[in-house]
């Protein structure tokens, strides 16, 4: 447990800021750490832009859970953009003139009210809108509380997507994370590649990164793995299943996953199962028809339990173009599940050390993917390998280290006191 430099003063109060519980891996691993947090006899406030999600029902027992309220935008926004003129040309396309205003924005006030009016700790923030808002609704409550922000993904390749790089909130994001994150008293990047991005790229001082893996490895997990799963195809005798998960997106580029499929099914019986939900989903469906493979190819959408699914899969693969620490890897990896992977920026090749646990395969390669899926599936990683590497990343250990972090940087904020 962490050591305290001041007797009794620690994060007894902490609160998790984050846009909502959408179904996600950043929003699965907050409540993962809220989780241990509780189990170490801290308190814990959920605070949530907007209370909705398919993990609302997963807020632990014990947590306290807060919607804030929105604020008009025009006037949320110009509350930012002349709170602090020195930043105010940073601000003023992302912020100002953006077509649509970030929800996260539109909370800033009452954010403002929270933090005054409920004191935690320390505040612990997760993806880029809701890290900015911590530290600005910090800066207008003049409240000296320490804000830890966390961020989840390669935030250039992210702002670079096509599916972003034409939206302004996202085109500037990287300009405004340079001139805010600086304000936080700490950066929790959730792979070496995120820490070293912003680093070196975005401008982010060393001292102020650390990297912390995210908390995904525990009995929870363990036991959903264990649940029977009634589907036909997931049996000892039938044809071999890969299995894919995550948002219907372009950044998890599923196209790419279907077409090696279909080339896998060139050489042998086999079937797919895409596990999540998106806007891409009637593409990728006429994807499927057009290749002719609607047969072998199941997506039931969003599924509360995936590790079910996990256990029984002849491989697991990521197609991402991009990621920041994919805990859907490592979910297979603790459920004995062989993997393949793109070596995108993120932490794939961290997770799977260089191809050491799993195939490492260019992004958007269809038929490199199946080559890869092909000799998986000829030559499995054994299942004690996998296993064991999971448990690098347990939520044990994480908890322990965002601990020592939170309770460090209320020491500081004392001492600064």
């Amino acid at each position: 447990m962490p050591t305290d430099t001041h007797p009794g003063t620690r994060a007894e109060k902490i609160a998790i800021l984050l846009p909502s519980l959408e179904g996600g891996g950043a929003e699965r691993s907050m409540l993962n750490l809220a989780t241990g947090f509780l189990a170490a006899g801290r308190e814990v406030d959920i605070v949530l832009c907007q209370a909705k999600g398919a993990f609302l029902d997963e807020i632990p027992a014990g947590a306290t859970m807060i919607e804030l309220e929105a604020t008009g935008g025009l006037r949320a926004r110009w509350i930012i953009a002349i709170s602090n003129l020195q930043d105010f040309f940073v601000r003023l396309r992302p912020v100002l003139l953006a077509k649509k205003t970030a929800p996260e924005i539109t909370r800033i006030r009452s954010l403002q009210r929270y933090i005054v009016a409920s004191q935690p700790d320390v505040i612990l923030s997760a993806l880029p809108y809701a890290n900015l808002s911590a530290i600005w609704a910090k800066e207008l409550s003049g409240s000296r509380v320490p804000v830890i922000v966390s961020e989840r993904i390669a935030l250039l390749s992210y702002c670079a997507a096509p599916s972003n790089s034409r939206k302004w909130r996202w085109r500037y994001l990287p300009e405004l994370v340079r001139r805010t994150y600086p304000k936080a008293d700490r950066v929790i990047a959730v792979s070496d590649h995120v820490a070293n991005e912003l680093i070196t790229t975005i401008g982010l001082s060393k001292d102020s990164v650390v990297a912390v893996p995210n908390p995904v490895v525990d009995g929870a997990l363990r036991a959903c793995a264990q649940q029977a799963l009634a589907h036909p195809w997931f049996t000892q005798d039938g044809p071999p299943v890969i299995l894919a998960a995550g948002r219907l997106t372009e950044q998890k580029d599923f196209a790419t996953l279907i077409h090696a499929f279909a080339a896998v099914r060139t050489d042998r019986e086999a079937r797919l199962v895409i596990l999540g939900e998106g806007r891409l989903r009637d593409d990728l469906e006429q994807l499927v028809c057009t290749l002719g493979i609607q047969a072998d190819v199941y997506m039931p959408g969003f599924v509360e339990n995936p590790f079910q699914y996990m256990a029984r899969a002849s491989v697991l693969v990521l197609s991402s173009a991009y990621e920041g620490l994919p805990g859907v890897l490592i979910q297979a990896l603790a459920c004995g599940c062989p993997v393949v992977s793109t070596d995108c920026p993120g932490g794939s090749s961290e997770i799977l050390e260089d191809g050491k646990y799993g195939a490492l395969v260019s992004i958007g390669d269809a038929d490199e993917m199946a080559k890869a899926v092909l000799a998986e599936l000829d030559d499995p990683t054994p299942r004690e390998i996998l296993l064991r590497r999971a448990e690098d990343f347990s939520v044990e250990h994480a908890v322990n280290s965002y601990l020592a972090l939170l309770d460090t940087a209320v020491n500081q904020a004392a001492d600064r006191t």
